[in-house]
């Protein structure tokens, strides 16, 4: 069933942080591989360990597994070097998938069970990344399929040069701040309104930069 009360919006550091992900199957490897986007360090926990899990890159031995089944000790690591931040429970046992949630939550961790809002205490949105945007959809469960259709609608709309209108942009707010000016009171939107998307997109940076230039001097006059 769907959650019924406000999901509060949160984007997680997970980079560096050991992330355990309960289940060795497709599901499982989809969440090992976002958590992996992410940089964090992922720990695979399932009764069998399947090719898709193993076949995710393991840069700097970011990811391991172990193949048993799963018992609350696996979240009882001692060492603090050692210890979880969250947990995605994804098998194909929704016993085994209860228990985990369960579990996590005695734990004090934080912890999402696929396809399963009513023992999460946090859900994946469906998302867009292009470089440092991040779009997401959510629905709190009621409908996965819309946020996935969302995600589908707009992806083509969130193309690689928004990634460039933002690296544009924070180069021109880091020169403003290092030269001591405040950013404040500068009109961004403006020259976001100004069609610079449009010309990033036709590969007219120089001319995107100067129409950037124009809005952000005429408004510190």
């Amino acid at each position: 069933m769907p959650v019924d009360q406000p999901l509060y919006p949160v984007n997680l550091l997970v980079a560096g942080r050991r992330c355990l992900v309960v289940g060795g199957g497709r599901v499982a490897a989809q969440k090992a591989a976002g958590l992996l986007e992410a940089g964090a360090r992922v720990h695979v926990v399932g009764t069998r360990v399947g090719d898709e899990v193993r076949a995710l890159p393991n840069h700097d031995s970011m990811l391991s597994w172990i193949e048993h089944p799963y018992t609350r000790a696996d979240l009882q690591v001692g060492e603090p070097e050692r210890r979880f931040w969250l947990v995605i429970t994804a098998t194909d046992d929704p016993a085994v998938n209860r228990q985990v949630a369960t579990d996590a939550t005695l734990e004090h961790l934080w912890v999402n069970s696929a396809d399963d809002p009513a023992n999460c205490s946090f859900i994946l949105p469906s998302r867009i990344r292009q470089g440092p945007l991040l779009v997401t959809f959510a629905t709190g469960g009621a409908s996965p399929a819309v946020a996935t259709w969302l995600r589908r609608t707009f992806s083509e709309e969130f193309g690689p040069e928004y990634a460039t209108l933002i690296d544009m942009l924070a180069a021109a707010r880091d020169e403003i701040v290092a030269s001591g000016r405040s950013t404040e009171g500068l009109d961004w939107q403006g020259a976001l309104d100004s069609g610079m998307l449009d010309l990033i997109r036709g590969g007219n940076l120089a001319e995107a930069k100067e129409r950037l230039q124009a809005c952000l001097s005429s408004s510190s006059e």
